[in-house]
Formats: C-alpha cells, sequence, structure tokens
C-alpha cells in the first residue's frame, strides 16, 4: 500500500506541533506557578505587618485581649490563614504554630511548611516584635494555605494539556489540507481530467500551474469542454425547470386520489374527483408548455398565443387561486391599478403567482401584499411589495437569476429549487419586457414589465395577430375570461375589483 505524503507530513508538523505546545506550556506553568508564589509571599507580608500592628497595641493584659480578639476575626473560617503568637509568658500566648517538616524555603524568612497533621502546605513567615513596657518579647507566624494555589495550577495544568491536544489535532488536519494544497499540482491535471462528467461539467482544466508544453493541450482540451457544456446546461435547465414546476400538481393529484381511495365512494364522487384530477393534469399540460416557452426564451424567442386582457382581472383571478395560502399565511392582498394588454394568460398568471407566493412566504402574519399595476409608456408594469426583512444590495442583483438562493435574506431556501423569479424573468423578456427588484424602508418590491401593445394589434378572435396561429391557452389556472372592454386606467374607483379579491384587501 502506498503511503500518503500529506499524511506522513501533516503527522510531522502535528509531532513538531505538540513539542512546541509542550515547551511553551512547561514556560507559562512556571512562570504561573513562580507568580502565584511570589503573590502569596506578598499577600503574607501585608498579613503580617497588619498582625504586627495590633500586637503591638497589647501593651497590657486587657489590651492583648482586644489584639486577641482582632486576630481572631482576622482568621477566615477556612483557615487558609492563622496566626500564632509564642511568649515567655503564656498570658500573651495566642493561637498555635504551624509545626511540620519544611519543603522549601526563601530569603526573608519565608518557608513552605507540609504540617503534621496533615492537610495542604502552608507558607509561613516569623516576626520577631521586642518587649515593651509591661509586654513581653513575642514571636508572631504567619501561615497561609497553597490549597488556592494547587487548585489554580491543576485547573491551568488541564486546561493547557487540553488546549496543547486540541492545537495538535487542528495542527493535524489543518496542515494536512494545506500539504494537499501544496502537493496539488502534481496531481492536478490528471484529476481534473478524470473529474469532467455530465454531472460535474463545470470542471476546467487549471492551465495556470501547468507547464508551458502542456499549455496548448490543456487549452485545447477546456474548449471542447466549454462546447459540450454548453449543449448539456440548456437541457439540465429544461429538466430542473420542469421538475420543479410539476411538483405541486403531482402532490395534489397524489392527495386527492389518496383521499378518495380512503373508503368507498359513489359513483358521483369519484366523478368529481377524475375532474378535479383532470383540471391538474391540464395545469400539468400548461406548465410543461411554459416550460417548453421557457427553453425556447433563452434563444431569444417571444411569447405566443397573446390576448388583450385586464391585467387587474388576471391578477385578481390569481388572488383568487391562492386564496388557501394567503389565509394560511395570515395575509392580506390588495389590488390597485389596471391597464390592458396583450399576454399569454398562462405565462402571465405564472409569472403573477410566483411573485405573490415569494411576498406570501416572506411575510408576517397580519400583513399586507400591495400588488399594484401602472402603465408607463409601453410599458406595462406589475409591482408585488411586501413588507420583510431589508435585502443586501449584493443580493438583490442576483435574485432573479436561476437556482440562486439568498440564505442570508430567504428564509425558506431550502425549499425552494430558486426557479420562481427566473422563471419571472424569462416570461417577462419573453413579453418584451424586464424585471427589477427593490427593498426600501422594510418594504420588499418585485416587479415585471410587459409591452403595452395596441388594441389594434389584436387579431378579431381575441389574439394578437402575432400569436393567432400559436393554439389554445389549455389548462390556464386563472378562472374567468376578462374581455377587452375593461376600462384602461391606472387607479380605478375604490371597489371595482373587491369582488374578485374576495375580502383578501385590506
Amino acid at each position: 500500500m502506498n503511503r500518503s505524503i500529506a499524511r506522513r507530513l501533516a503527522l510531522m508538523f502535528a509531532l513538531v506541533a505538540l513539542f512546541v505546545f509542550t515547551l511553551v506550556g512547561a514556560g507559562l506553568f512556571a512562570v504561573l506557578r513562580t507568580q502565584l508564589e511570589n503573590h502569596l509571599r506578598e499577600s503574607l507580608d501585608d498579613r503580617a505587618q497588619i498582625a504586627r500592628l495590633i500586637c503591638n497595641h497589647g501593651l497590657t493584659p486587657d489590651k492583648w485581649r482586644m489584639s486577641r480578639e482582632k486576630l481572631t476575626d482576622m482568621t477566615p473560617h477556612d483557615r487558609s490563614t492563622v496566626y500564632a503568637v509564642t511568649s515567655i509568658e503564656p498570658s500573651y500566648n495566642y493561637g498555635k504554630p504551624i509545626e511540620g517538616s519544611t519543603v522549601k524555603t526563601w530569603p526573608g524568612g519565608y518557608a513552605r511548611v507540609k504540617p503534621v497533621d496533615g492537610g495542604e502546605d502552608m507558607l509561613t513567615t516569623t516576626v520577631s516584635i521586642p518587649g515593651y513596657s509591661t509586654r513581653p518579647p513575642m514571636q508572631l507566624q504567619v501561615a497561609s494555605s497553597y490549597s488556592p494555589n494547587i487548585r489554580t495550577m491543576r485547573v491551568f495544568g488541564f486546561a493547557l494539556a487540553a488546549l496543547s491536544a486540541l492545537g495538535s489535532l487542528a495542527v493535524l488536519l489543518l496542515s494536512y489540507s494545506v500539504t494537499r494544497i501544496g502537493l496539488a499540482p502534481l496531481t492536478r491535471l490528471t484529476r481534473d481530467a478524470s473529474a469532467v462528467s455530465p454531472n460535474n461539467r463545470s470542471q476546467r482544466l487549471n492551465t495556470a500551474s501547468l507547464p508551458h508544453e502542456l499549455n496548448d493541450l490543456a487549452n485545447s482540451f477546456n474548449g471542447a469542454l466549454e462546447r459540450l457544456d454548453g449543449a448539456y446546461c440548456r437541457l439540465e435547465s429544461f429538466n430542473a425547470d420542469v421538475a420543479h414546476e410539476l411538483r405541486t400538481p403531482v402532490t395534489i393529484l397524489i392527495g386527492q386520489t389518496e383521499v378518495a381511495l380512503t373508503r368507498n365512494r359513489s359513483v358521483d364522487d369519484l366523478r368529481h374527483t377524475l375532474q378535479s384530477n383532470l383540471e391538474e393534469f391540464e395545469r400539468m399540460r400548461a406548465i410543461i408548455n411554459d416550460m417548453l416557452f421557457l427553453a425556447r426564451a433563452d434563444q431569444g424567442e417571444r411569447a405566443t398565443g397573446l390576448m388583450e386582457v385586464s391585467l387587474a382581472a388576471e391578477v385578481a383571478h390569481t388572488l383568487e387561486f391562492l386564496e388557501i395560502p394567503l389565509e394560511e399565511a395570515r395575509v392580506h392582498a390588495r389590488l390597485q391599478g389596471d391597464a390592458l394588454a396583450c399576454v399569454n394568460r398562462s405565462l402571465f398568471g405564472r409569472a403573477c403567482t410566483n411573485l405573490l407566493m415569494n411576498a406570501i412566504q416572506h411575510c408576517e402574519p397580519g400583513a399586507v401584499i400591495s400588488v399594484r399595476i401602472v402603465r408607463e409608456g409601453d410599458q406595462v408594469r406589475v409591482e408585488v411589495a411586501n413588507p420583510g426583512e431589508p435585502i443586501e444590495p449584493a443580493v438583490l442583483e442576483h435574485l432573479f437569476d436561476r437556482f440562486y438562493r439568498a440564505e442570508a435574506s430567504r428564509t425558506n431556501s431550502r425549499e425552494n429549487h430558486g426557479l420562481g423569479l427566473a422563471i419571472v424573468k424569462a416570461i417577462a423578456e419573453m413579453h418584451r419586457g424586464s424585471v427589477s427588484v427593490h427593498s426600501a424602508r422594510g418594504i420588499n418590491t418585485f416587479a415585471f414589465s410587459i409591452a403595452a401593445w395596441r388594441a389594434e394589434s389584436v387579431a378579431p378572435n381575441g389574439r394578437s395577430s402575432a400569436g393567432a396561429n400559436a393554439g389554445s391557452n389549455a389548462g390556464s389556472n386563472v378562472s374567468a375570461n376578462v374581455g377587452p372592454n375593461v376600462p384602461d386606467t391606472s387607479e380605478p374607483a375604490a371597489g371595482t375589483y373587491s369582488s374578485l379579491v374576495k375580502g383578501k384587501s385590506a
């Protein structure tokens, strides 16, 4: 079995890192222990000075009793610090001096003593107090326990060992990755060539690090990959669009069929189920036709089967279709404005549905979605605005790209394939329009425009002369036809479409 150079180098780096971490840890451990001992001695000096002042005030037996009480008050309950006074006169004795074996001594009278009765080591210092007046000479011993230092050193040691182990592991993993990157030029050409497949068409040979003699061959190979990628890209995009758009009607068909099979049904019930399923099949056929239009839209084709309709009526029918999602999301929709335009009703309904579903999915309960239709010169603009989180400018310019999902600002990115807004863009372009998105002051507005052809361009049968032979609009998901005699006004009177919206307006 061949040994991996990357693994061997990574292991060597990890061992070196462990050795360095051990040396640094040992040094830090020694420095910390020295500093803690110095701090303990300084603290012991402060306590000894205070105790010495107290003892100096015990000139008489009465005052000495008061000094004893103060020394008792200064002694902690855990006896981490103790005081002892010895004198030739028993009445001036206080406490019991620490006795045991001396572990270490320092200049200045400091000693580390291990008590004979067990327990943690004690740091002691002895101060001589000369006699004065009736007070005899005394020896003051102040002792502090090493237990806080020992606990601190134990915790620090465990933390240092754990961090050294984790650091060595991190060095092992990182050095393995870095080593593989450093060795990549040795195998990149072969690996890149073998990795090219229909599932990884974006793979290209990296010519930057190749020798000059291989550049021509690699460039020729990359050119062939580019041509193959162009052929696969359109086919794969079409398959992804179809799979995305057919998921919902197939789910509805399965659900209706499962409900029908849960118990015995009458012939009328089964006929009703079949009729409902037939409607879904018709809708699926319309979606497939739409996807064919989208596939050809990439090649510059325009929408066919155009009819002059009231866009407000078409949007109202779409709102009726989305009544259940609106109610489930507990949001309301408000429709404003109207205009006449020649559109493919199925494609126009799909674009409106995608924008409205996008707004519903990113609205808080109780919010109001505003749908506005405005004529702007030779264009008719359909705007869908909803309150929501601000969208970053860097994200805005990619929202209509296919398969693009902005994780930070799109909370439902796991549920969508990123085609909804791309379909809106394709439909707008097929109608000689464009798309736009704007986010400001807590309102996100998605819009698409279509060309506002004049009524004279529509054939007598209701379709535009350009698309009169394009076939019927079977499977349209709008529920009613609106004649061309609907007034063309950008601001209709209040309540004009209230019966169509069915109470969804705010």
